[in-house]
């Protein structure tokens, strides 16, 4: 059972997947940091040895950003373009897309589920 950068890695998995489990680290970045700290990627989680362990705390924490201080600079950044009414912050506050998309339609993840409007049902036949 591997903590590195405070989250428990999967023990079964090959250390280049498990590492993608930690917030602010891809595929790219995890191999990355393997190649650095003289890691073999296809290794399992479990069979790393202490130093290799060790080896790649030190190089995540010396040169990645990640976890909770990444989020805490992206929740920074949102709040900044919200508070000067940056067009961007705008779009956040509304929930809706921002970097540009179009949402006449495809805006569901952003917009929610649809709402129907008018005439969506049929009536009911009422009894006289």
């Amino acid at each position: 059972m591997a903590r590195i950068a405070g989250v428990v890695i999967p023990a079964e998995k090959q250390v280049q997947i498990a590492l993608t489990y930690i917030y602010g680290i891809g595929p790219k970045f995890a191999r990355d940091i393997l190649a650095a700290a003289k890691v073999e990627p296809t290794t399992r989680v479990k069979d790393l040895t202490e130093a290799e362990e060790q080896r790649l705390r030190e190089v995540i924490d010396a040169d990645y950003t990640v976890e909770g201080d990444l989020q805490r600079l992206v929740t920074n950044n949102i709040k900044r373009l919200k508070d000067i009414n940056a067009y961007r912050g705008l779009r956040h506050k509304a929930g809706l897309p921002v970097n540009g998309q179009r949402t006449r339609t495809n805006a569901r993840t952003r917009k929610g589920r649809a709402i129907a409007v008018g005439g969506a049902q049929p009536k009911a036949a009422s009894k006289t």
